[in-house]
């Protein structure tokens, strides 16, 4: 069963722009990792930067987060966070349509 993640970013003031491009290389760099189906960010109204993550299973999941990449992002994301990053798993509960219903 695939997985859903979110990852709030809450930058410090005036780092909104250092956090997108600590992120960047990141993105692409997920891309290519096994099991990855959507690894994206959205800017959110309050300032906050959310990622949008999908994966084939909690096992490549768990082998990303323990990954070069993560620690990577991690690294590069010091201090420029006004809070720690607020990472959540997500379990589908299909509705309506498969296409529709379900990230």
């Amino acid at each position: 069963m695939t997985v859903v993640v979110t990852a709030i970013f809450t930058p410090k003031e005036g780092a909104f722009d250092d956090v997108v491009a600590a992120l960047l290389p990141a993105i692409a760099e997920v891309h290519e990792e096994p099991g990855c189906i959507l690894y994206a960010i959205h800017e959110a109204p309050n300032g906050h930067i959310v990622m949008i993550e999908k994966w084939e299973s909690t096992e490549l999941l768990d082998a990303h987060g323990a990954g070069d990449a993560v620690k990577r992002l991690n690294a590069s994301l010091e201090g420029l966070l006004k809070e720690p990053v607020e990472v959540t798993r997500l379990t589908a509960i299909p509705a309506g349509t498969s296409a529709q219903g379900a990230l």
